[in-house]
């Protein structure tokens, strides 16, 4: 087991573990609870959003219980190593965030819908933690998969700071980047749709309580 830094820092990509080139796992064909395939080639129309807010077992599910939401995907994203292991991003050596892939219809749920979500569910104030799970891999992040997607998530965190401040939070400390560059590595196979098979299973997500406004993402297309 790798021991974590006692003050999470991000690893140089010199410093970072270098990985391998193929997958130490295979993950599951479909999803347990939608009943999709979990890795693409997605069906035609539907888009990819990359969302990193804290442990990946209760985010994954805070976005699979959402109509429109095609599959979703535990995964490590936004670092260096290739196809990482659990206990490889949980070392801080990585530079990886815990992720989750959404794959969605955006004709039942928009994208601004889904930024909605996010902030909601977490603090974006926290830096390297998320309550009391602390880690590099805990930070919270937002990959990007197209210009429009980019402009929707600098409306929301700049409408969402507002009314943070007003509530008496600090500042955003999210990681916005494009998704290209950034390989989404899927996580192993015991991780996806965790707490669909653990009811009672961990989930150390939390929110702010501040609502995030409605509306105030520009509309794809």
């Amino acid at each position: 087991m790798f021991l974590q830094r006692r003050t999470p820092q991000l690893p140089t990509p010199e410093e970072a573990l270098k990985g391998r080139p193929t997958p130490e796992f295979t993950v599951p064909t479909h999803h347990t609870v939608l009943g999709n395939p979990l890795v693409g080639l997605y069906p035609e129309g539907l888009e990819v959003a990359d969302f990193a807010l804290g442990c990946f077992w209760g985010a994954e599910r805070k976005f699979w219980q959402t109509e429109g939401v095609w599959t979703t995907l535990a995964g490590y994203q936004g670092g260096y190593t290739e196809n990482p292991a659990y206990e490889e991003v949980c070392s801080g050596l990585t530079g990886h965030t815990e992720a989750v892939r959404v794959v969605f219809d955006p004709k039942t749920v928009s994208y601004a819908e889904l930024l909605k979500l996010f902030w909601e569910s977490h603090d974006p104030t926290q830096g390297f933690r998320q309550g009391n799970d602390v880690g590099t891999q805990y930070r919270s992040a937002i990959y990007t998969h197209s210009p429009a997607q980019e402009a929707a998530v600098a409306a929301s965190r700049e409408a969402y700071q507002k009314v943070l401040t007003a509530a008496g939070h600090g500042a955003i400390t999210t990681e916005i980047l494009p998704a290209q560059g950034r390989t989404f590595w899927p996580a192993e196979g015991y991780h996806q749709q965790y707490l669909s098979r653990n009811i009672n299973g961990y989930c150390g997500l939390g929110g702010t309580g501040v609502s995030c406004p409605i509306g105030v993402a520009p509309a794809e297309g």
